[in-house]
């Protein structure tokens, strides 16, 4: 497996949404793991016999698969009276139903209990995702049509 391949396979996974996967073969064993704090893959090169040769290893630098934006220590303070909606499942995130429906929810828009804010598409199944506290949109953390993993912030909402 040449340093391309490799490369092409890290891609793969990035944009697949899997948090880990390992791949095993004659000569060779490769780990790829994608954290969904750093957005970063992570490659571990292992050859499966001991060389003859000190063999150079595999170059593992991160390679970005989104933007994210960091979070300093004042933006966290500021955030904390606000309450973060997490995505519940593993999927790709549509902020609208179809692409000719308008948003269903937009920044500084007011918010029930109950309304639904985003829907989740997983496995060809499409999932609203309704919200569980009243208030307003401050923030939306992610791109529209972007996967998102488990637990992952979507929205921050400022319930006063």
């Amino acid at each position: 497996m040449d340093l391309k391949e490799i490369q092409n396979l890290i891609k793969f996974v990035a944009k697949s949404g899997a948090s880990e996967v390992k791949l095993e073969m004659d000569d060779i064993k490769i780990t790829i793991r994608t954290g969904s704090e750093q957005e970063h893959s992570t490659v571990h090169y292992a050859p499966m016999q001991a060389p003859m040769q000190q063999a150079p290893p595999a170059p593992s630098e991160p390679q970005q698969t989104g933007a994210k934006p960091a979070v300093t220590t004042s933006a966290a303070d500021e955030s904390s009276k606000y309450i973060t909606i997490k995505s519940p499942i593993i999927g790709t995130f549509y902020r609208k139903p179809s692409p000719d429906k308008p948003l269903f929810v937009e920044v500084g828009q007011t918010i029930a209990e109950g309304d639904v804010l985003c829907v989740i598409e997983a496995m060809k199944l499409f999932n609203e995702i309704e919200s569980e506290v009243s208030g307003k949109i401050v923030k939306i953390l992610v791109d529209d049509s972007s996967p998102v993993e488990f637990d992952q912030p979507l929205f921050l909402v400022d319930p006063s």
